[in-house]
């Protein structure tokens, strides 16, 4: 009897112990899920889901690298900076926002080090993306994986901005909703617009999700796209075409993205000036150098200048 007394005793402890692991453990879980969730002010970390899966990033991050054009989401949700890539720093729009930050290139490595960033954004293409990984967290997104207006939340997201994300694009589908209307009303619901960029080597016309203003006019304000152009930037969304062919694709009325460093002496030839919206005044021009992106700052500045243009 007295040789399965001390195996009794010796089991009966073992489940008293794990029952009292499992009591301790219930609240050391909950602050793990505390600690993981964007709703905590305490945490220094939250989880993001990006297309490539849960990602670790800062809960407050300061010092933020910005790659591809999603800068200006990071700008206007209030977040610091240290670098971003060439084409925003040539971004009159962005000049505000600039001070004291750094050009850089996922090229130059060293620089990035140097600049001791706590979260790197970038498109799904950048270079050196598996060492960028080992300086700080990074995000990637496949550029129109998802519409415009999703981007902007997640990379509102990404930087723990969720609710100013989601109430600055609820607004701005109002603003551009009402301007749209606007714009019909004047213009006529069948009127066409078509947007445009390049040079005398090479003119481009682009489809509803390409930037330059394209998502606001077609998306936002649901004005006519030239059936032409529709069909030919289907595809790619874009098209290059030849200055032969231009009248072909341009609508009535027309906003052209031109660099102001490139030749555009293609507007002094007679093909040019024979196109009904140019004799009639209706082309519009846009520093290119602001226009291209479509995040969350741009897309202010291009509601603004889409909607003076086409209102007069």
């Amino acid at each position: 009897m007295k040789k399965w007394l001390l195996p009794l005793l010796m089991v009966f402890v073992l489940i008293l112990a794990a029952c009292g692991n499992q009591q301790s453990s219930a609240p050391a879980d909950s602050a793990a899920a505390s600690q993981n969730s964007s709703s905590s002010d305490n945490a220094t970390t939250i989880t993001y889901q990006s297309e490539t899966g849960p990602i670790e990033v800062p809960a407050h991050p300061q010092r933020v690298i910005a790659l591809d054009g999603y800068a200006g989401n990071v700008m206007k949700f209030g977040v610091p900076l240290v670098g971003v890539d060439s084409w925003t720093m040539a971004s009159p729009n962005f000049k505000s926002y600039l001070d004291g930050v750094t050009e850089v290139s996922a090229d130059n490595l060293e620089k990035i080090i140097e600049l001791k960033p706590d979260l790197i954004i970038a498109g799904n293409t950048v270079k050196n993306a598996d060492k960028l990984k080992q300086i700080a967290p990074l995000v990637t997104y496949t550029y129109n994986k998802v519409d415009y207006l999703t981007q902007v939340e997640e990379v509102a997201k990404a930087i723990n901005k969720a609710d100013e994300g989601a109430a600055w694009v609820a607004d701005f589908k109002k603003r551009a909703a009402k301007a749209g209307s606007e714009i019909k009303a004047k213009i006529g619901d069948d009127a066409s617009v078509t947007v445009m960029e390049g040079d005398s080597k090479q003119l481009y016309v682009f489809g509803d999700a390409w930037g330059r203003g394209t998502e606001i006019i077609y998306q936002a304000m649901g004005l006519k796209m030239p059936e032409k152009v529709k069909a030919m930037t289907s595809k790619d969304g874009y098209y290059d075409l030849s200055l032969e062919v231009l009248p072909d694709y341009l609508g009535d009325y027309v906003i052209y993205s031109k660099d102001p460093s490139v030749d555009a002496s293609f507007q002094n030839t007679d093909t040019y000036k024979n196109i009904p919206a140019v004799k009639n005044k209706h082309v519009y021009e846009a520093d290119a150098r602001g226009f291209y992106f479509n995040d969350a700052v741009t897309l202010d500045y291009q509601l603004d200048f889409i909607t003076k243009s086409l209102l007069g």
